[in-house]
């Protein structure tokens, strides 16, 4: 299933969108790169692509950039076909810049030449001119007749941006550009170049295997999955309602306990979970998704569930809960609270959290077509018979 990315309003008015694919497939013999992509990208917006290895999203980057052929599907940048069945336009014409994650700058060329590299169809006035506006954006202004042998890391990344953002393309795609920066170095450099492509308008699609970066740097986050688009929506969209169960558990810490809807109330082993506003009048069985965020502890010495591991992350301390029917919780506690292994623990959900459902593996916001109606005679899941479902939800 593949989920269209609402990137650009409608009506005649409407600005045309820097980057749209509408059916866009990709296959390398039985093996399949992309499938059936639909996206659309406003102009301006920076988007985050991010999936597992082999998920397709370099393929994704590759197809925008004519590197290569779709198999199928329509290519736009700017409003101009660049890819579809009768037509294939070459990356150099494409108005598409490059930021690679090795940077590939031209090491026989200083800063200035590298910047300068692709503005051959403008004056040497104009080439100059440009050259300096760039350096002067990314701020190595005085470094333009280094080569890039003698640069830092993040300086080389920042002449790569400039050098993509010089001939003015419609998009600029960046292929895991921090990747290969010391951590410290990292989360500066990146806070420069979100800060250059915003300065400048750009149009930015960044591939990245970190979901930290993917939902702290795009406006969007398009997840993909076995060349499928899964889900593309605001970050927190994605994090908080997660369209599946792969992209519940890829963004972020998820786990999931098997529960039921009855009277509109969400129970599971731990307890009611929370009221489910219009599902009165359904019985249905479902798969409750918790974040570590989500669970919260007390110490109960009849309960259960035990405290099977614990790790200290700085700043807070992740217990591993064992239930008592052998599944495991993961529950955030502040870093002054620790409890030992083998506590027993009383396991809730923090008051407010409204956690996602799931039908199989895809999500769900309302009862299923097929559920059951109140009244209807069925086998129930074992745990949850009918005159053991609270009425009410404990305050």
């Amino acid at each position: 299933m593949t989920a269209r990315a609402e990137g650009a309003a409608s009506g005649p008015e409407a600005p045309v969108p820097a980057l749209v694919l509408e059916g866009v497939t990709k296959r390398y013999g039985s093996a399949r790169g992309v499938e059936a992509a639909d996206l659309s990208i406003r102009a301006g917006e920076l988007v985050t692509l991010i999936g597992p290895s082999g998920c397709g999203k370099s393929t994704t980057l590759r197809l925008v950039a004519g590197l290569e052929r779709p198999d199928a599907g329509t290519l736009s940048v700017a409003g101009s076909v660049v890819a579809d069945a009768r037509s294939f336009v070459n990356p150099e014409r494409r108005r598409v810049g490059l930021v690679f994650q090795d940077h590939a700058l031209f090491p026989h060329l200083t800063v200035a030449r590298n910047v300068e590299f692709g503005l051959d169809r403008l004056s040497r006035g104009e080439r100059r001119s440009r050259v300096g506006e760039l350096l002067d954006l990314v701020q190595l202004a005085h470094l333009a007749e280094r080569y890039p042998h003698e640069l830092s890391g993040g300086e080389q990344q920042r002449v790569a941006l400039a050098r993509a953002l010089a001939p003015r393309p419609a998009v600029v795609l960046l292929d895991e550009p921090f990747s290969s920066l010391d951590e410290s170095l990292r989360a500066q450099v990146r806070r420069d170049t979100v800060a250059t492509l915003r300065d400048t308008g750009t149009t930015g699609v960044l591939v990245t295997h970190d979901q930290t970066e993917a939902l702290s740097v795009g406006t969007r986050v398009v997840v993909m999955n076995n060349g499928v688009i899964e889900q593309a929506d605001a970050p927190e969209v994605v994090f908080e309602r997660p369209a599946s169960r792969f992209v519940a558990s890829f963004m972020g810490d998820a786990d999931f306990l098997p529960a039921h809807v009855h009277r509109a109330l969400l129970t599971c082993e731990i307890g009611i979970v929370s009221t489910v506003p219009g599902w009165a009048d359904s019985d249905v069985d479902v798969d409750v998704v918790l974040r570590p965020h989500e669970v919260a502890l007390r110490p109960a010495p009849d309960a259960p569930a035990r405290v099977s591991s614990v790790e200290y992350h700085g700043a807070f301390v992740l217990h591993h809960v064992r239930l008592a029917s052998g599944r495991t919780l993961r529950s955030w506690q502040p870093h002054d609270v620790r409890y030992p292994v083998g506590t027993a623990v009383a396991v809730t959900v923090a008051a407010g959290t409204s956690p996602t459902l799931l039908v199989g593996d895809r999500a769900v916001t309302s009862p299923p077509a097929d559920s059951l109606k109140l009244g209807s005679s069925a086998p129930r899941e074992a745990g949850f018979p009918d005159d053991t479902v609270p009425t009410e939800v404990p305050r």
